[in-house]
């Protein structure tokens, strides 16, 4: 006899997992399979859903057992969705007292609205149960009778992960879903006390997963109708399956028969991109990193951003948070991810390095924020590329040391002045060398409809576009790069349609302007290239049009 059951996702983020819309996170798959196994018959609804139609969750129907995953250890700012606050998750419980209601995640490590502020461990009003460590493995113990705690095992929860893949089509964004794939959890540096600030070393030393458990997964999902993957629940991608050590040594080949095994099982992905690179994994073991990059790129798709976990340019930080990498580490990192990755293919590059910023950290002072400044300017004078810097606040949690040794709040006037100096002077210099003008964008998907309408592509930290058009959720269209912001570029549909474009998008043509646009309107159709350049003189977008 089955029985009905609800999933709840509140989203995740952590440093080395992503469950916020688009992406869906290992722990809701393997919570759906756990389900499935015990005879339930799972449903799923994002917090998303349930603020815009409280109905989902609050009449009758949601079966005999409500499981909600929440929980965010990172701050970070989101476009997808929003993750659930304490007090909606608490509201939650409250809510749902008919049936049997269990919550697990990160937010058991405790929860801050925000960054800049510590994180409080506290119990979860309202909730049955709250499910410690691996939710799905304290979800089987609980369901099985036993204590509603467990650790992650990969010999329970790969089969999980396949018998759960299905849930997938449930998420509204589906198909447009990445699946976040789990390499391994814990970090390497754990015997050394991690980063002073990070929550990773709460699972431990690594447990890398069998890349068989891997491969019969992203093939559950493919069936179930994935196309879009991140191989991202991992602190290090080049430490997978590497053994001992704080910083272990690349093994490029067993990346290579973790690549080669995600293709077969997908033959018709779209996407697969990775996450968290240790920089000082690089500079420790740099010929076997940069031959572990080179297995990267051969085997993942264009558009890719390997995420450092620089934190600070300040060596003195560094050194009193028990941070991964020195400035000229990072540096280091970055051309040979540059020299790797940096070449284009279908107009954008292969691989490039994310930096990562946190503020509020020991030992931080004024003179922090001018050396992370000129380690910026440093790294724009020298020609090379990256794909976007992230700044955010400290949100200690207990049981890091960074929950009691820090500077929160001491530079707040500094942060924001970084920060603005960031986005106006070294983000859109950036973008310019990273999309230049022409550079097309495929397969962006629509997430905020309206007038302009703004969407991303499938991936790993994609750029966010701009189209002076409105258009419906979900439209999907190639794009072609014809301005910049600070942290956007504005594109045209590609192919543009000189003869059909609506004159507010004509203005956006490289050139043309809002009183030329009227010219080109007035004086349309246009028969070919030669007739339009005698209005409009030649754009840089040229070789995109259609007449």
């Amino acid at each position: 006899m089955t029985s009905n059951a609800l999933i709840i996702d509140g989203y995740v983020d952590e440093p080395a997992c992503l469950g916020v819309a688009p992406y869906i996170s290992p722990y809701v798959r393997e919570v759906a399979g756990v389900l499935s196994v015990h005879g339930y018959v799972p449903r799923y609804v994002t917090i998303d859903q349930v603020r815009s139609d409280p109905s989902l969750v609050a009449g009758p129907g949601n079966g005999d057992l409500v499981v909600m995953i929440a929980g965010m250890t990172v701050p970070g700012a989101y476009i997808g969705g929003k993750p659930a606050t304490l007090t909606e998750v608490q509201q939650l419980g409250t809510l749902l007292r008919v049936p049997t209601t269990a919550v697990g995640g990160p937010i058991a490590f405790g929860y801050a609205p925000g960054g800049g502020r510590k994180a409080l461990r506290q119990a979860i009003a309202g909730f049955d149960v709250t499910l410690s460590g691996s939710p799905a493995v304290a979800l089987d113990s609980w369901l099985s009778g036993g204590e509603p705690a467990g650790a992650a095992d990969y010999a329970l929860t790969d089969p999980w992960c396949v018998a759960g893949a299905g849930i997938i089509r449930e998420h509204p964004a589906f198909p447009h879903v990445i699946c976040e794939l789990e390499t391994a959890t814990g970090c390497s540096r754990a015997t050394v006390g991690g980063c002073s600030f990070c929550t990773e070393p709460f699972y431990g030393l690594p447990r890398y997963r069998g890349i068989e458990g891997i491969a019969e997964e992203v093939a559950a999902l493919r069936a179930a109708g994935a196309r879009h993957f991140r191989l991202g629940r991992q602190p290090d991608l080049l430490a997978y399956q590497s053994p001992g050590g704080e910083f272990p040594a690349p093994r490029p080949e067993v990346l290579e028969d973790l690549f080669v095994a995600i293709r077969t099982s997908a033959p018709d992905l779209a996407t697969l991109h990775i996450d968290n690179i240790n920089p000082g994994t690089i500079a420790r073991h740099e010929d076997a990193a940069r031959a572990a990059l080179e297995v990267i790129v051969a085997g993942h798709t264009p558009g890719d951003t390997a995420a450092f976990g620089m934190e600070t340019a300040d060596p003195g930080v560094v050194a009193a948070n028990n941070l991964k990498a020195m400035p000229d580490d990072v540096f280091r990192a970055i051309e040979v991810v540059n020299d790797v990755g940096a070449k284009r293919t279908r107009g954008v590059p292969e691989l490039l390095p994310g930096l990562n910023f946190i503020i509020g950290l020991a030992g931080e002072t004024p003179a922090t924020f001018d050396a992370n400044q000129v380690f910026l300017e440093r790294v724009l004078d020298a020609g090379l590329m990256v794909r976007r810097v992230n700044i955010r606040q400290l949100m200690p949690f207990e049981g890091t040391a960074a929950y009691e040794a820090n500077t929160l709040g001491a530079h707040d006037a500094r942060f924001r002045a970084f920060k603005e100096w960031t986005r106006t002077h070294f983000d859109e210099p950036m973008l310019r060398r990273v999309f230049p003008v022409g550079t097309v964008l495929s397969e962006i998907v629509i997430e905020i409809p309206g007038k302009p309408s703004f969407g991303r592509q499938m991936g790993s930290y994609p750029i966010l576009v701009g189209i002076p058009l409105e258009l419906p959720a979900k439209t999907v269209l190639d794009g072609v790069v014809v301005d910049w912001g600070m942290r956007s570029v504005t594109a045209l549909p590609c192919p543009v349609e000189i003869n059909t474009l609506p004159v507010a998008a004509l203005r956006w043509i490289p050139g043309v302007g809002k009183k030329r646009a009227a010219t080109i309107a007035a004086r349309r159709p246009f028969r070919n290239l030669a007739e339009f350049r005698e209005v409009a003189g030649e754009t840089g977008i040229d070789g995109r049009m259609t007449f």
